[in-house]
């Protein structure tokens, strides 16, 4: 078995090799240094951020060599453990936090108690963790880290079976199951199993047990058909497979002649209700847990959720949370995506301090998930919408949009960015048809406020006002603090002559942002300087927006 490297940091920091080559690190800066990369995101810091923080404000050359010395006095003590913990570019130094064991918890003692380094850029760092310990509660998960890991829950539809009727209907029940997990995989919150194999495993238990075992499942649909008094009747159970609770029951039913298009929407609403059956049971269960408890995808949904929630604290919690899941799955690039989207929703709703700095960790974020996978559509997508508001670059954003709809067809959130794009660019009617496609591909999304709010927007494009109303008003009543909704809802009861409520609705949105103006719209806003743009901005100062 490979060598492992212990790490404590709570009370006395210890460092240390276990295994047949086992040896302590006992020099204060050189304990120092591992405890800067091991709690550091992907385990990775620059040589300057270290040479600062170690040695403080020594000349350039002085400070590369104390951390040259450094790493090769490491070099000596580790021998070939070294290049198994440590990777060293001319840029950054790298600890493989896989290799790492941390040992201890907080609450035995300070953070690095009496390390003893008067250095004030390092003493000024100990500060802050102990005030904030929160931020590397995940090194002492109870779970194994591990760079891949599994940020998304896993889910399947096992094919529904026969009970009454004809024979024929366990071919129905079998395609019921494979078109719940079609929708399902069209959600970048889940990760969906294959309905070959859960038609396999269908074929030889109906275990629960079996079922989490060998598909690996946290929550799976099963159920039964039968045909009944001339009516054909699905009756659908929605199972935690962690301890078989059943969340809810579904039935859809009618008469074999109709009954496909009675399916239909009734299948919409079983992968929607899903979705936020997993979004809900995600926050309820977060709330009384502590963060290393928790298992991946609680974190991640759990991030999502809160981060589209109506309350700031839970959007400034989900940062925690989606800060947590990148360093539980550095290499999952979904989780870089997310944390992106945060930072880009922070800025673009006004609600950082540093909005240079906030727009630079977005990008960097979404750099980072492309870097991991340049392929994922999601992490285009993403991409997109930092490009396309942090400052604004159209092109650039409409090229990541494409790209992912080329690899991803079926990628919702393409489609509904597009929508937006294509609005700001005063194409009314391909605004309307990509978000008509946007929402059609997403029946799973538990943010549909999202989708209402931006489809609002392209109908605003195309001047169907009743129909922008009606879709801000759907969003609103999912999210009633969603700025750019509010100012859809203005700009469309505006322009049917409704001044009243538009102004009423302007008293409603100055209530949920004081701060806002018209001013620093124009200065910020994509759509500002577009036909569709100066019609928002007409709107809201009918409205009494100052």
């Amino acid at each position: 078995m490979a060598d492992k490297l212990n790490i404590s940091l709570f009370g006395p920091c210890e460092v240390r090799v276990e295994g047949t080559d086992g040896v302590e690190i006992t020099g204060a800066k050189h304990r120092a240094l591992f405890a800067l990369l091991a709690t550091a995101p992907l385990g990775r810091r620059t040589r300057s951020y270290l040479e600062r923080t170690l040695w403080g404000p020594y000349s350039y050359d002085d400070g590369r060599q104390n951390l040259r010395r450094a790493l090769s006095d490491l070099r000596n003590i580790l021998g070939a453990n070294f290049d198994r913990f440590i990777k060293c570019t001319n840029s950054d130094i790298e600890l493989d936090l896989s290799s790492v064991h941390f040992s201890g918890a907080p609450g035995n003692g300070a953070f690095l108690e009496g390390i003893g380094i008067d250095v004030a850029g390092f003493q000024n760092w100990v500060a802050a963790m102990r005030a904030n310990e929160s931020q590397i509660a995940a090194l002492y998960r109870t779970s194994p880290r591990s760079a891949l890991g599994r940020p998304l829950p896993r889910i399947t539809a096992l094919p529904f079976r026969r009970v009454l009727g004809d024979e024929n209907l366990w071919v129905l029940g079998d395609w019921l199951a494979e078109e719940i997990c079609r929708s399902l995989s069209r959600s970048n919150l889940l990760s969906v199993i294959s309905h070959l194999s859960s038609r396999a495993l269908a074929t030889s238990t109906t275990n629960i047990l079996d079922v989490r075992q060998k598909l690996d499942v946290d929550y799976f649909v099963t159920g039964s058909i039968r045909e009944m008094g001339g009516r054909i009747v699905v009756d659908m159970d929605f199972v935690d497979a962690r301890d078989g609770n059943i969340m809810w029951t579904r039935q859809i039913s009618g008469p074999p002649a109709r009954f496909w298009d009675d399916v239909s929407s009734g299948l919409d609403d079983v992968v929607r209700a899903i979705g936020r059956s997993i979004a809900d049971e995600a926050i309820a269960y977060i709330n009384d847990r502590p963060v290393p408890e928790l298992e991946d995808h609680h974190v991640l949904i759990g991030g999502v959720s809160l981060m589209h929630s109506l309350t700031f604290r839970d959007f400034a919690r989900s940062r925690a949370l989606l800060e947590d899941a990148v360093s539980r799955t550095p290499m999952a690039a979904e989780t870089h995506a997310w944390l992106a989207r945060w930072f880009v929703l922070c800025v673009f709703n006004g609600w950082t301090t540093d909005k240079a700095g906030d727009t630079q960790k977005a990008l960097d974020a979404t750099s980072r998930a492309l870097d991991i996978n340049p392929d994922s559509s999601f992490s285009l997508v993403i991409d997109g919408i930092a490009l396309n508001n942090l400052p604004p670059q159209m092109g650039v954003a409409s090229q990541r949009y494409d790209s992912a709809i080329d690899i991803n067809p079926s990628e919702s959130l393409s489609w509904l960015l597009r929508a937006a794009l294509l609005a700001f660019q005063d194409d009314g009617a391909g605004a309307v048809a990509a978000a008509k496609k946007a929402r059609g591909l997403s029946p799973i999304d538990p943010f549909r406020y999202y989708y209402e709010s931006l489809s609002s927007t392209a109908y605003l494009a195309a001047e169907d006002y009743d129909r922008a109303l009606g879709l801000a008003d759907e969003s609103l009543a999912s999210n009633e603090r969603h700025l750019s909704t509010l100012r859809a809802k203005i700009t469309a009861l505006h322009f049917l002559g409704r001044g009243e409520e538009a102004r009423a609705t302007a008293v409603e949105l100055m209530r949920r942002s004081p701060g806002f103006n018209l001013d620093a719209y124009k200065a910020a806003h994509p759509v500002a300087n577009a036909d569709l743009g100066r019609k928002v901005i007409a709107a809201l100062i009918a409205a009494g927006i100052p």
